[in-house]
Order: structure tokens, then C-alpha cells, then sequence
């Protein structure tokens, strides 16, 4: 990957563009983890809204275990997306290149971790849960609040709930027949490159859903090694911009 292109895709200084690319490159990231992740721990690491609806099922039901089992899992996401806060506000405050390069490495080497120790992993209990499940629900936390941050929450990769309801929207202004003639109010028009996006972060999940679910089936943990190496190459070059200032700093100190 070219340094030039790298630097724009994850450093400081964003773009409508960029966070589209990185975007739908984290999309399908999401997309492995979510899906190859569940043939792992059985069950989905990035679905928060069944994981509380599922504790609110079990605490009715008395089955106390899995409410646990859910709170388990939910901190967890809770804890990664407060992670990279701190991460991207940390070097926001000190005008850091890798603002927010630094959360997208943390979770490459949190992923290679899973891949090369998941076998041992799975037979740990955690809070809860395995320390497998922990894992993968702070990583969704994690990538969750960075695409987030960087974005203005105009993009969401670990789950497509938010993506589906936009294309129906869109998709409902487009079919709109602009008939009635109203002088005060503009017409309805569907943002097509909106559309365009949310299409292709719903395609590029998919996608990685797929690839996630046969990697693990055919490889087992290792098949998240891939996936944190793409990672480790989108994120490294910022964060080699910061080690470089540092360097040359001390040097002429």
C-alpha cells in the first residue's frame, strides 16, 4: 500500500473520501470477525441490541446464568468503544498523527492474540464469559467507536441495522413523486452517493461474513491472523509519522 494513500486513509486529517474507504475496508472486517466469531464462541460479538434483549428474555425467564452471561459481554463492548475515546482524545490533545491509527492497532494486535491464542483462550472463564467472548465483544467496542469518532457518526461498520434503515430511507425518497407543488418546501431527493455508500458497506459485511465463517471453519483461530495484518497496514504508517517526530525531538534535545 502506498505511504501517501495510507497516511489519508487513517491519519488526522480526514475526508469525506477516505472514511468512505476505510469504512467499508472495516465493514468487511467486522463482517469476518461477527461471523467467524460465532462459529468460535457461539454467539454474535457485535449485536448489543439482542444481547440486552436476550437478558431481558433469561432475567424473566430466571435464567440468571445467561443474564450474566449478556451483562458479560455488553461491559465489555462498553469498555473497547471507552478505550478508543481515551485513545483518540489522548493524542487529539497532543496533535498526534495517529489519532486515530493507534485504536485500529490495538485491535490488529488484539485480533492476533485471538488468532494464535483462541484455542487457550476459549477455556478461560472470564467475567462471565470466556475471555474469547470478552475479547471480541472490546474489539467490536473498539472499531465501533473509531469509525464513530473519525466520521462524526456518520458511519457504522460492526452492525447493519442502522445501514438497512438508511437505504430504506433513501430508497423511499427515491420512489417519491414530487407531484404536489408546494413553493415553500424543496422537493424529496435521495442522496445517490448516500445511497451508493450504504449499499456497499451492506455488500462489503456480507461479503466478510462469508469469508469470516469459511476462514474459521476451515482454519480455526488463525483465520483472524489475516484480518489484523490488513489492519497493521492501514494504521502503521501515522503511527510510524509519530515515532518519527518523537525520535527527532530527543535527538535534538
Amino acid at each position: 500500500m502506498p505511504v501517501a494513500y495510507a497516511r489519508r486513509l487513517t491519519g488526522r486529517h480526514r475526508s469525506p473520501h477516505a472514511n468512505r474507504q476505510l469504512g467499508l475496508t472495516l465493514a468487511f472486517v467486522a463482517g469476518a470477525i461477527n461471523a467467524g466469531g460465532f462459529l468460535a464462541v457461539q454467539q454474535y460479538t457485535s449485536h448489543m441490541t439482542g444481547i440486552v434483549s436476550s437478558m431481558a428474555d433469561n432475567l424473566v425467564l430466571g435464567a440468571y446464568e445467561l443474564v450474566l452471561s449478556g451483562a458479560g459481554g455488553l461491559l465489555c463492548f462498553l469498555l473497547g468503544a471507552a478505550c478508543c475515546a481515551v485513545m483518540v482524545n489522548y493524542s487529539r490533545r497532543r496533535v498526534m498523527h495517529s489519532e486515530f491509527a493507534l485504536p485500529l492497532l490495538l485491535e490488529a494486535l488484539l485480533l492476533l492474540g485471538f488468532g494464535l491464542l483462541g484455542a487457550r483462550l476459549s477455556t478461560i472463564d472470564g467475567l462471565f464469559v470466556p475471555v474469547t467472548v470478552m475479547l471480541l465483544c472490546f474489539i467490536m467496542g473498539l472499531q465501533n467507536a473509531v469509525i464513530t469518532k473519525l466520521s462524526k457518526a456518520e458511519i457504522r461498520t460492526t452492525h447493519i441495522t442502522g445501514i438497512v434503515t438508511d437505504i430504506g430511507i433513501e430508497l423511499g425518497k427515491l420512489c417519491y413523486c414530487n407531484r404536489h407543488k408546494a413553493p415553500q418546501q424543496p422537493k424529496v431527493l435521495a442522496d445517490r452517493n448516500k445511497l451508493k455508500t450504504l449499499a456497499l458497506l451492506a455488500l462489503c459485511f456480507s461479503l466478510g461474513g462469508v469469508l469470516g465463517a469459511l476462514g474459521f471453519k476451515h482454519i480455526g483461530y488463525l483465520s483472524t491472523v489475516p484480518l489484523a495484518l490488513v489492519l497493521v497496514t492501514l494504521a502503521i504508517v501515522p503511527a510510524l509519522d509519530d515515532l518519527s517526530f518523537v525520535l527527532r525531538r530527543r535527538r535534538k534535545q
